[in-house]
């Protein structure tokens, strides 16, 4: 996609954003193959050109907050449910250690997710600015010059 056309494209509803998010693509143009690995976004949308990090140092420390607390709620709501249906007798022994490693593993298993969606989230609080978006097809980085949309 052009830089013309990724430009031109209509602002997404949060929505669209958290859908495509949640698809695992860009919540900007809904661009395919954004992870260079599974723990990994690549630089740029190869679609429309969006800086995945948007500019910032630090950017995905939401991403982390935002996964431990949804792996946590997920982890909530099925403990409870699983001692609700075990009840009056549950197995607390096997809660403690299957838990543990569900909370383990959910975190892994999230993460790509959790990115994601949590980029969706600054563009529908932050959108998109025609100065920015021309900023990260370029190449810019924090280091060389102040964002143009702070």
């Amino acid at each position: 996609m052009s830089a013309v056309r990724a430009l031109d494209l209509p602002r997404a509803t949060v929505f669209q954003l958290v859908t495509r998010a949640l698809r695992l693509r860009c919540p900007h143009c809904g661009g395919p193959r954004i992870f260079a690995s599974f723990f990994q976004l690549k630089t740029n949308c190869p679609r429309c050109g969006l800086r995945l990090e948007r500019g910032e140092r630090d950017y995905f420390v939401g991403a982390y907050l935002f996964n431990l607390i949804a792996v946590e709620l997920i982890l909530f709501v099925c403990v409870c449910a699983f001692v609700f249906v075990t009840w009056p007798d549950p197995p607390w022994d096997a809660i403690t250690y299957v838990t543990g490693m569900l909370m383990l593993a959910g975190c892994v298993l999230c993460y790509p997710f959790a990115k994601t969606t949590w980029l969706a989230v600054d563009l529908a609080i932050r959108p998109l600015t025609r100065e920015e978006l021309l900023w990260h097809q370029e190449g810019g980085d924090v280091g060389d010059r102040e964002l143009p949309h702070l």
